[in-house]
């Protein structure tokens, strides 16, 4: 059995503190993170330390990701997107928008596996409308926002 990549995990863990996060109206990401079962479940390590970078750096630029992602999906207004797409979406859009060292095609793919594992059917085919459209405007410079700033 092949091994699971670390980034691939943490992404997963990420992914459960961000949806916890916002079921739950915490607002203090760092000991949210600490206290997820998931997270605990884990231990520390690579996918650990990745997963908490993610989790916090999106939890950290909330308002900026939303803004995009409510441009973006121009037939959905924010509150009528389930909670495991938002979650999913604003994970994906954080890695296309602010981390320069993941290839915008890895981050749209990584988000379509999270759909297909936590979503519906429907899930994968609408996270990857949305994050696809993110990376066409960040690479035609339409979002103010450039890769990796």
């Amino acid at each position: 059995m092949a091994k699971k990549s670390p980034r691939r995990s943490g992404r997963r863990l990420a992914f459960q503190v961000l949806y916890g996060l916002d079921a739950s109206r915490r607002t203090d990401c760092a000991r949210a993170f600490d206290e997820n079962p998931a997270v605990l479940e884990q231990g520390g390590g690579e996918a650990s330390d990745f997963a908490r970078t993610l989790a916090c750096g999106v939890w950290e630029k909330l308002p900026a990701l939303d803004e995009v992602i409510g441009k973006l999906s121009k037939r959905w207004r924010l509150e009528r997107i389930a909670k495991v797409e938002l979650a999913i979406l604003r994970l994906g859009l954080y890695e296309i928008l602010y981390c320069q060292d993941i290839p915008l095609k890895v981050a749209i793919n990584e988000a379509v596996e999270l759909a297909k594992r936590y979503g519906d059917e429907n899930s994968g085919t609408f996270i990857n409308g949305i994050l696809d459209a993110a990376a066409k405007a960040v690479d035609h410079g339409e979002l103010g926002i450039r890769h990796g700033s």
